[in-house]
């Protein structure tokens, strides 16, 4: 039997001290120990056991960290971290004081960028570029950039900028078809031709018309043919593209034949692969809330469509292709793209659900204010995974919602406290609001089993009370409300307590807000969203216009990032969790 080699790899230099023979060994056990380890403590894997040969060629084929690469998107990094000083901490990973989930510049110097949303490599690698030339250095920038990202605007952006300079930058396309659902697009369709042979080798192709020295397409499993090329392409000057073509979930039969599921597939069996079955739960997830009703609703309006950036299994978006395709549209990883196009379609009569997660929204800031909300256009944004989302970290918290969306004139935004509230808001949105509407609503499952009542109209800015007091008022937005109550049920002075959902945070339900102004002297805010600028500035801010003479506490995520963790640890970190805010009502009670 053969001598283990991962073992003895700690660093790339180790790799660059194996044998070209050795390669394929090490990709083996690479692609083993990734399986073996997520496969017990979840995380990403489909994108990761694509590229392990790729992973394995660039360390072996460049001087890293001397010459720099950048991931995109992130979650094809699990083989770099294990080659690059993280194998004994592989097991941490996206966990509470772990290893990121991402490539993190502050975690190592062999993370260049930080990278975890996606299609921001070429862009970084541009910049490092024309950095190292203006201070004579020499070294070679990768951007390594698969799982679809080369579709989305910001890419074509740096390609177009990079083919008119003379940066000595590669840019390696990881051509696997797929993100996180399938690739859409006419790309996808001209890399497919391309990969097809059905382009003239002769006719020039989109990027040689952009100026790179085009290369390809190879078969990204080769670890010869890998290291072969790029050794070739490091004497190449100017702007370089290398495309392979790869699998994802390679090695591994079920992430290769059902690469949807495996992208992220939770616990599974090492060694058959299989997916353990989930723990059957009554209640529902929030995206599958959103995704049946708007079914639902789509069999009545013929005027809704639903739109959304790459996001169709986890928006739950899906539901609606299977019934109305012709109604669907799933963009690519365009955010920007997806809110104008929802624009055009509202000009033209027709109701658009865009389903973007709070933390993409965010990628699209400008379209959200220029072409919606100051052309009043009535779009309906449904903002899926806000809040805190727990393992994926500070790249993918929801958290800046409320504060980035309460400034924007003419914009409504709304958060449900729960599924019932989610359903009958989406149902209001649709009846014929004559401004833009944003939901915004968390990962995972409520805790309503019957939710699917018949609906109702919500009556825009109105709050509602969940609990009458005399002595201290805690207002509340979204599902941390469920949070409020199990406080409040375990206080001794619970009938002290009053308890208001305020659910619109624009327009504010003021005439409840002077309500309570007029009943109480304190007052606590609770969000899942950042402090500064959030929810509880905005009462703070209608206080001091009310000239409100009581004291008003804010609690929620503090002006810090919140790194990966579990929701229940993140939110204890936020001091937004059931002991926490115990702690501080009884403080301010006694006070």
């Amino acid at each position: 039997m053969s001598k283990k080699l991962l073992e003895n790899i700690f660093f790339p230099s180790n790799v660059r001290e194996l044998k070209p023979h050795e390669l394929p060994q090490l990709a083996n056990e690479l692609r083993r120990f990734i399986i073996d380890i997520v496969a017990a403590k979840e995380g990403h894997l489909g994108a990761s056991l694509g590229v392990v040969e790729l992973t394995i060629a660039l360390h072996y084929s460049y001087n890293t960290p001397n010459d720099i690469l950048v991931w995109d998107v992130g979650h094809q990094a699990y083989g770099h971290k294990l080659l690059t000083g993280r194998r004994a901490q592989f097991h941490t990973n996206r966990r509470l004081n772990g290893i990121s989930g991402f490539p993190k510049i502050s975690e190592s110097k062999y993370d260049a960028f930080g990278v975890g949303h996606s299609s921001t490599s070429i862009s970084a690698v541009l910049g490092m570029a024309i950095a190292s030339e203006l201070k004579g250095e020499n070294k070679h920038h990768i951007a390594i950039i698969g799982d679809a990202s080369i579709a989305s605007g910001m890419a074509f952006e740096a390609l177009n900028h990079a083919g008119d300079t003379n940066a000595n930058i590669l840019v390696i396309l990881n051509d696997n078809a797929i993100g996180i659902d399938p690739s859409v697009g006419a790309l996808k369709d001209y890399l497919t031709k391309i990969k097809s042979s059905r382009i003239d080798i002769e006719q020039q192709n989109i990027f040689e018309a952009l100026n790179f020295d085009y290369s390809g397409p190879i078969d990204g499993h080769n670890l010869e043919l890998l290291t072969s090329e790029l050794k070739r392409l490091k004497e190449v000057k100017g702007p370089k593209f290398l495309h392979i073509i790869t699998t994802k979930g390679k090695g591994l039969k079920q992430a290769e034949e059902n690469q949807v599921q495996y992208h992220a597939p939770g616990k599974f069996d090492n060694l058959s692969g299989n997916v353990f079955p989930k723990k059957e739960s009554k209640f529902t997830k929030y995206q599958d809330v959103f995704g049946k009703t708007i079914v639902e609703l789509a069999e009545h309006n013929k005027k809704i469509v639903g739109i959304t950036p790459a996001m169709l299994t986890g928006s739950s978006l899906k539901l609606l292709l299977e019934k109305y395709p012709e109604r669907t549209f799933d963009v690519g990883i365009a955010e920007q793209h997806a809110v104008t196009l929802a624009a055009g379609m509202a000009t033209q009569g027709l109701i658009p659900f865009c389903n973007i997660y709070s933390t993409f929204i965010q990628r699209a800031y400008d379209q959200v204010i220029h072409d919606v909300a100051l052309q009043n256009l009535p779009v309906i944004f449904c903002l899926d995974r806000a809040g805190l989302v727990g393992e994926d970290g500070a790249t993918h918290h929801g958290v800046f919602d409320i504060a980035f969306l309460r400034c924007i004139p003419n914009l409504i935004l709304f958060s449900p406290r729960n599924e019932i509230e989610l359903r009958n808001i989406l149902y209001t949105a649709q009846l014929g609001l004559k401004n833009p509407i944003a939901i915004r609503y968390p990962r995972g499952k409520g805790k309503i089993e019957n939710w699917q009542l018949p609906f109702k109209e919500i009556k825009i800015a109105t709050g509602i009370c969940l609990k009458k007091g005399d002595k201290l008022a805690i207002l509340s937005i979204g599902t941390i409300a469920d949070t409020i109550s199990d406080v409040i049920n375990v206080l001794e002075n619970k009938n002290a307590i009053a308890h208001y959902d305020i659910r619109f945070v624009k327009p504010l339900d003021k005439k409840l807000l002077d309500q309570i102004f007029e009943s109480f002297d304190k007052i606590i805010t609770v969000e899942d969203g950042v402090i500064k600028g959030g929810f509880g500035s905005l009462i703070l801010e209608y206080a001091s216009e009310k000239n409100y003479k009581g004291h008003i506490k804010t609690l929620g995520i503090p002006d810090d990032f919140i790194h990966q963790g579990t929701v229940s640890e993140l939110q204890k970190i936020s001091a937004i969790d059931i002991e926490s805010i115990k702690t501080i009502i009884e403080s301010t009670l006694s006070y």
